[in-house]
Formats: C-alpha cells, sequence, structure tokens
C-alpha cells in the first residue's frame, strides 16, 4: 500500500477509508478505484462519490479491468449524449496516469486497464503476506467498522437439519452444502457466527419407532449404524401399522365392534407413548433420547467428511409445549388466530392487505385436540433464539418448497409485534435435485450418496490402469474426489435452479468439474515442490520480471479476489465464487508452456514461483470458502524409463521432443 500511495502524487490512505465499503488494507485494488474517481472527478466535473460506487469489473480481461458506464453518473439532461461526452472524457484522462492506460471507448461505456508493473508489485507481496487471509474482510461484520471494540456482529445460520431415522434426502444434502458455504462465508467477513442443526427429532413417529425397537430391535446394529438401523425399524412398523388399519377398516365395514382392536392398535400405541414422551416419562425419554444422541454422533462423522461442523445440535424436541401454549394463547389475544370447527387457523386475508394476504393462505397453528403444528413450534423457537443470542441476522437454507411457510412464519412474528426480528431473517431458498438415487434403490442417505460417487470416481480412476498404480491411497483419494465432484455440481449453478444428479459429468476430470478443480490445485502444489523454494526466498523474488502477458493475466484475475468474496457476500451464491476460481484454472493451465519452472533462469524461476504461489493460496481460499478439501498431491509419478538409454537410441529431433515431454510431466508433478 505505500508504494501505491508513492507511486500517486496526493493519494492519502486515511482519506480512502472515507470511501463507502473501502477497506484498502485488505483490498488493493480499492486504492485503485480511489485513485480513478479523483482522476475522473477531475475529468468529468462528477462527484467522485458517484464515480467510486459507479466503478465495476468488466466481463472477461480482453475488455479491461473496470468499466465505467456514462448513464451511471446521473448526467444531467438535454447534455451532450453519453455516447459522445465519454469521447470527449477519454480525451482529457491523462496521459501518463501512473495505474491505469488510457481508456478506451465502447459506446457509451469506458474500459479502464491497470497498468502491468504496479500491479503485479502491488498484488503478489500482498497475497503472499496475508495468504489464508487474502480475499476475507473481518471488518464487514463488524457492528462499527471504525471501532472494532464494539464487537462483531452475530449471525444464526440453520441448516441441513435432517429428520432422524428417516432418509437424508437430496434437499437435506443441498441444504447442508449451500450452509456449510454460507457459514464459512460469513465467518470469513468478521461475523460472529452459529451453525445450528435443527433435527427434526420429535412427534407420534418416535413412539412408533420406540415400539418397533421393542419388537424387533438389535442393539449391536444401533451401536454400529444407528441410522440405518432405525429407518429400517421405522419402515417395518409402517408397514405393519398400514396393513393393520386396512384390516380394522376391513371389520368395520362389514359391521364388526372394533373398538378394542383400535384401543390397542399400533397407531394408538404410538401415540400413547408419545404422551408419555410429552408428560417427561423418563424411561420412554431416556430410549429416545439414546436414539438421537446415537444419530448425532453418527451425523458427525458424515459432516466431518464434507469440512462442516455444528455448534449447536436443536430439534423439535426443544420447544416446550408451555412455549407453544404461550404462543397460542398470545395469537388468539392479539386476534392473529381464529377459531375454525374447533382447530385454531390463522386467516392472512383479514390481516394483510392486498393480493399478498390471499398469497399467505389460512396455515393451521393448533389442530382440533390441541396439538400445535409445525409453524407454533417454529414461532416459538425463533423468538427463543433471539432472546438467546439476540442475533443481528438468521438465515433459514431450506428448499424452495417451504417458501410459503417461511413467509407465514416472519410475516406471524411481525403481527406478534417483533418486526424488528422478523426484519433480521432471511429465507436462503434452492431448487430440486432431480435423478438422483443410490445404485441400492432410492433410499437417499448421505453416506449411500457420498459411498456411490466415491465407487463411481473410483471406477473413473481405474480406467487408466497405469496412473492408477501410480496413485498412494487410490480409496481416500476417490472419496476426496467423489465429494467434491458431488459439492461442485450442486454449486455450479444459481442455488434456485433445478439440476440433474448426473453421477457421470461430475466425475469427469474435463470440463468444469470437481475432478478438474482438484487437479488444478495440485499441479500448482507441485509445481512449488519441485523448484524446492523456502518461503522466504519465494517472498524476495523480483516481481518485476513477470512481464508476459500470461503473467500479467493472472496477477489482474489474482487481483480480483477480494472483490468476488465482496459479491459473494451480497448474492449469497457459491457459484460466483466456482465461477472465478474455474477462470483462473484456465488461465493457469494456459501458463505452463509459457511460463516454465525448470530450466528457467535462477531469478526468473524465483519471480514464476512466486506468481504460482499466489495462485496456489487464492485457489486454496477459495476451494476452503467452499467448503472443499484441496488436495496437495493428486497422483505420485515414478519414471521408471532409462531417460539416458532412450535418449541415445532416438534421433535429435526426437530427443528435442522427449526432453520437453519430461520437463512438461516433471512440472505437472
Amino acid at each position: 500500500m505505500d508504494q501505491l500511495q508513492q507511486q500517486v502524487e496526493g493519494l492519502n490512505l486515511n482519506a480512502i477509508t472515507e470511501f463507502p465499503n473501502c477497506y484498502p488494507d485488505v483490498n488493493p485494488l480499492d486504492v485503485y478505484r480511489v485513485h480513478l474517481s479523483n482522476v475522473l472527478t477531475e475529468v468529468t466535473g462528477v462527484d467522485k462519490n458517484i464515480i467510486y460506487p459507479a466503478l465495476s469489473w468488466t466481463q472477461s480481461l480482453d475488455k479491461g479491468d473496470l468499466v465505467l458506464a456514462a448513464p451511471a453518473l446521473r448526467l444531467p439532461k438535454g447534455g451532450p449524449k453519453p455516447d459522445q461526452i465519454v469521447q470527449e472524457w477519454a480525451a482529457k484522462f491523462p496521459e501518463n496516469d501512473p495505474l491505469f492506460e488510457k481508456p478506451q471507448v465502447h459506446s457509451y461505456f469506458m474500459s479502464f486497464f491497470f497498468k502491468a508493473a504496479p500491479l503485479v508489485k502491488s498484488i503478489l507481496p500482498t497475497i503472499l503476506q496475508k495468504g489464508a487471509k487474502f480475499g476475507t474482510n473481518p471488518s464487514s461484520g463488524l457492528k462499527d467498522p471504525k471501532d472494532p471494540s464494539k464487537g462483531q456482529k452475530k449471525i444464526i445460520v440453520e441448516f441441513s437439519s435432517p429428520n432422524i431415522a428417516k432418509p437424508f434426502h437430496a434437499g437435506h444434502l443441498r441444504s447442508t452444502i449451500i450452509g456449510g458455504f454460507l457459514g464459512n462465508l460469513y465467518e470469513g467477513a468478521g461475523w460472529d457466527v452459529t451453525r445450528i442443526n435443527y433435527l427434526g427429532d420429535w412427534g407420534k413417529q418416535y413412539g412408533l419407532l420406540a415400539l418397533a425397537f421393542e419388537k424387533f430391535g438389535d442393539e449391536t446394529a444401533l451401536q454400529q449404524d444407528p441410522i440405518n438401523h432405525l429407518f429400517q425399524l421405522y419402515v417395518r412398523i409402517n408397514s405393519e401399522m398400514t396393513e393393520e388399519k386396512e384390516q380394522i377398516a376391513k371389520r368395520k365395514e362389514t359391521g364388526e365392534d372394533v373398538t378394542e382392536a383400535e384401543a390397542n392398535s399400533l397407531d394408538e400405541q404410538a401415540r400413547r407413548y408419545f404422551k408419555k414422551m410429552t408428560d417427561r416419562d423418563e424411561k420412554a425419554l431416556a430410549m429416545w433420547k439414546k436414539f438421537r444422541d446415537l444419530s448425532i454422533v453418527r451425523y458427525k462423522q458424515t459432516y466431518a467428511r464434507l469440512n462442516i461442523h455444528f455448534d449447536e445440535y436443536s430439534g423439535e424436541s426443544q420447544v416446550s409445549e408451555s412455549d407453544m401454549a404461550d404462543i397460542g394463547k398470545q395469537l388468539e389475544e392479539k386476534k392473529i388466530s381464529k377459531e375454525d370447527n374447533g382447530a385454531q387457523l390463522i386467516d392472512f386475508s383479514e390481516l394483510v392487505p392486498g393480493k399478498e394476504g390471499k398469497r399467505l393462505e389460512k396455515p393451521l397453528v393448533r389442530k382440533r385436540d390441541g396439538t400445535a403444528l409445525y409453524l407454533t413450534r417454529d414461532i416459538s423457537e425463533l423468538l427463543a433464539r433471539h432472546a438467546r443470542y439476540n442475533f443481528d441476522k438468521m438465515i433459514y437454507v431450506v428448499a424452495s418448497a417451504q417458501d410459503l411457510h417461511l413467509k407465514q412464519l416472519f410475516k406471524i412474528i411481525e403481527l406478534l409485534g417483533h418486526k424488528d426480528i422478523a426484519d433480521k431473517c432471511q429465507h436462503i431458498n434452492f431448487g430440486l435435485v432431480l435423478g438422483m438415487s443410490t445404485r441400492k434403490g432410492t433410499v437417499k442417505f448421505l453416506d449411500d450418496i457420498l459411498r456411490d460417487v466415491a465407487d463411481k470416481m473410483h471406477e473413473t480412476m481405474r480406467k487408466n490402469e497405469d496412473k492408477y498404480n501410480q496413485v498412494e491411497n487410490p480409496e481416500a483419494v476417490a472419496d476426496v474426489l467423489g465429494i467434491s465432484s458431488v459439492m461442485v455440481q450442486d454449486m455450479t449453478g444459481k442455488r434456485i435452479n433445478n439440476y440433474t444428479f448426473n453421477m457421470d459429468q461430475m466425475t469427469s476430470f474435463e470440463g468444469d468439474t470437481g475432478p478438474y478443480l482438484q487437479y488444478a490445485h495440485a499441479r500448482v502444489c507441485s509445481i512449488k515442490r519441485k523448484a524446492g523454494l523456502s518461503d522466504e526466498e519465494i517472498a524476495s523474488a523480483d516481481f518485476s520480471l513477470l512481464t508476459e502477458p500470461h503473467a500479467v493475466n493472472i496477477v489482474r484475475l489474482l487481483a480480483q479476489w477480494p472483490d468476488v468474496f465482496s459479491n459473494t457476500l451480497r448474492t449469497l451464491e457459491p457459484t460466483t465464487v466456482l465461477a472465478y476460481l474455474f477462470k483462473m484454472t484456465h488461465a493457469l493451465s494456459s501458463s505452463y508452456d509459457v511460463l516454465r519452472i525448470m530450466g528457467s533462469e535462477p531469478a526468473v524461476l524465483k519471480a514464476r514461483m512466486a506468481l504460482y504461489e499466489a495462485a496456489h493460496i487464492v485457489l486454496g481460499n477459495g476451494m476452503r470458502l467452499l467448503g472443499l478439501s484441496p488436495v496437495e498431491r493428486y497422483v505420485s509419478i515414478s519414471l521408471s524409463t532409462n531417460l539416458t538409454s532412450l535418449l541415445v537410441i532416438l534421433q535429435d529431433a526426437d530427443r528435442l521432443l522427449v526432453c520437453k515431454l519430461f520437463i512438461l510431466c516433471w512440472e505437472a508433478g
């Protein structure tokens, strides 16, 4: 930053921070934007505070680094047309600006290219110095960025939320991946993040499950694989209950008295068992707690494979009956709910004017038998969370199928007099996963999903037997690559879009896939190992030697990473990060033939290695933000061919070709 300040006369770093969302200590390009705003103020006469937020990134490097659209500057009516005035402005732009080339004009746009030398000298040292922290901005999560002593803002992210003893379906998978990413994103932005897994762990079905375990349960199977064992028991007892109901219905049709049969039915037994649970019967609760605790232990093992952890395992069971009764009473007293045939419902059309009220429909909050429904439970839980955490933001990562439910929840919180809490809540929704099933059937436990993809990845790796034999612990590599495959395919498009679970496509080493991204990271790691330079040697490189267009273009992309992070905080879309990472890997891939390490002059080798190390840092930072585990070593290549003997028997032209291929293979790891 000091070097940049010295190059720009009159630029004061203290004054820079007066611009909104400007953090030059974490984003060097904020200095560039401030300088350009100052220059353009002199050129255009427009206030720099209007120009600064109007500067945006271009779609591709060939169109420049920053672009300014004249209409965004609120030009007075009746003056020159925008496409004419930008021509005049471009002509007035200084010939020898220290940071920017003369702008290029297209229609009413001005495109600005960074000058290579100062960019390379400012960006690469910053990345090498900040390392894993480059791109993140802890200041944005402060209650007052100008006074860190006031502390961090608090955010709750609720995601995953599977139902114990039921399949971990595709919706839970998407919620898990997206929620993990959001937790990482806000943590990088300096927020105090609490990750909550709100389990489906309460209700009459657990009474039924307890009956099933008493009849068919196996303690050993429960300890070894609680989730699958409980699910199998649940399916079995449900089948019996369905058959029993059908038989009772047939007997009833013939006029037979079925009072005793109904009183002793599995359905009624399950209801009575759950009543024991709600009455806090010690034995009933002990059995339920055992199921819950064992399931959570198993979930934690699986989540760890996805680099995901939770600060709290909450659930429907944690909401007390008294709290829900109190909410029901408040809804009645404030005339938000009303009675309807013995039940309580909310008719939003009577409470909210216009189309919005009709769209919110008429949800039930209490059944005729007095049982509170999910909506009542969620109201109680949200208010309790705010009392417990006093959060600044609360995110629900739930499928788009629950859009109406969440809108109803937030509106009820507002009608209860807590608009401040409702305004802090956000529903992050997502589309469906189509065509996903395991090879053993359609039950979609997360472990089954990951196992299937790892098996497919393993099969793909085996197709090249020579390379496969060079991989150390291929099963472990296949597992990491399989997980990367699933996560990258999920994050490739916008969250709201449906996508088809395509195992062949996602496990391919070609195209923009998880395996390709892992390969790109491993390759740049391999280059550093082969170069054999320490971090201190790399940091002391002469960056002025990086003048090739390939090198400069990589630096231009690296410079964008803090802005990509900041923009992602606005979009909350994983694809914002993923698209950038693939753009980066493509630039790296095209550079290896031009910016070779092995065989270069020592000073050039050191400078290029600094470039690749910076790329390695940014690529790894982006992958970890998404929740991926960057692979350091992809394959372990052992050259069994005697290269010297081979060269002896070849003609000169062939020897040269073999040497080039050897160097490329060596650099690739």
